[in-house]
């Protein structure tokens, strides 16, 4: 059974084709509260051990260069680390939680890997039980009509695809370096977990309703977690 917020979907996602990332991405926003709820875990243990420097620096193995992230300026709530789990969903499940904008890897033994994520702005949210469909690096991005018309100053980036008019995966494209794609039983939700060319946005209730990711986190959480995981995407 589809579970849906009772929030407005983005108006013509069902417009939007083919198997590129469709409608996921508003520039700027402002920032909504930062409180996490569903008693999920807040902060990490001490001694997380994580050496940011190392995460968040440029990636140089990839088709396309990923710059370095000024870590810093987004605040540690926002970086990579393993947490404390204690909500009900099995090992290998990822929980969003947008209201504290977080989201989850569970992992064994009461933790998970957690990391901040952009969401949806107000009328653009969604929430529900979901699967990974499917996963492709460096997607293309299918814009909706309805998105074109709004900001007509991305029609010269935008071409003609494979599965219709938008823009080629690479360095500039918005959606980043990798996009998971979720689905309800037989039918695409239009709504992806993806990278950003605008790490400063994490921590913000900024997109046209997608999950959007640091370039770096997104990769890691990409090679985690296999076409079949199962996504919770909380009210």
């Amino acid at each position: 059974m589809i579970i849906t917020s009772r929030r407005v979907l983005l108006a013509g996602l069902a417009a939007a084709a083919g198997s590129g990332l469709a409608g996921c991405v508003a520039p700027g926003g402002p920032s909504a509260e930062r409180a996490p709820v569903n008693g999920l875990a807040a902060t990490p243990p001490e001694g997380a051990g994580f050496d940011y420097a190392a995460i968040y620096g440029e990636m140089k193995n990839e088709p396309f260069p990923v710059p370095a992230v000024e870590y810093a300026k987004l605040g540690r709530a926002f970086l990579r680390q393993d947490v404390e789990y204690t909500g009900k969903e099995k090992p290998g499940t990822v929980v969003v939680d947008p209201v504290a904008r977080f989201l989850y890897h569970v992992g064994p033994n009461g933790r998970a890997r957690r990391y901040g994520v952009g969401v949806g702005k107000e009328g653009f949210g969604w929430s529900g039980v979901a699967d990974i469909r499917s996963k492709q690096e460096w997607p293309d991005w299918y814009p909706p009509k309805e998105m074109i018309k709004r900001r007509p100053d991305i029609r010269p980036q935008h071409k003609k695809l494979p599965s219709g008019v938008g823009m080629k995966g690479g360095p500039d494209n918005p959606v980043g370096a990798r996009g998971l794609y979720l689905w309800q039983g037989n039918k695409d939700t239009l709504f992806r977990i993806h990278g950003t060319v605008e790490p400063e946005t994490i921590g913000t209730a900024v997109s046209s309703g997608c999950i959007r990711m640091i370039n770096q986190d997104v990769i890691d959480l990409y090679a985690r977690v296999p076409v079949g995981t199962k996504v919770v995407v909380l009210a």
